[in-house]
């Protein structure tokens, strides 16, 4: 399985807790955090990453704000109350599957988590 479609089922996870971290953030910036947090190994393309902040304004979890920035509209994502809570969920669900699949690859690793 090539990697980008591990990080793919979990481009929305990544992009709320980017924005759990960060309050708010814009769509590049978001591709642009995750590529150097990963040193290079994810890139978020647009065809991705909009489709999947529309999904998540449309399901209550994400606020837009729009902001004037050298005379151009930017649009700004930020997580409402529900959104809070969905990531929190989202987080203790990944922690949990790593923990497992860490126990499948290699049991006698204890993670402490």
């Amino acid at each position: 399985m090539k990697k980008q479609q591990l990080y793919k089922g979990s481009l929305n996870t990544i992009i709320m807790k980017l924005l759990e971290q960060h309050g708010k953030m814009y769509g590049y910036e978001i591709t642009q955090k995750v590529k150097e947090i990963t040193q290079g190994e994810m890139n978020i393309t647009e065809g991705a990453l909009y489709p999947a902040l529309h999904k998540m304004e449309a399901d209550g979890f994400l606020d837009v704000e729009m902001d004037r920035v050298d005379g151009r509209i930017r649009k700004y994502y930020k997580l409402t109350e529900s959104g809070v809570k969905e990531t929190v969920s989202r987080m203790e669900e990944l922690e949990n599957f790593v923990r497992n699949m860490q126990n499948i690859v290699n049991p006698n690793l204890k993670l402490g988590y």
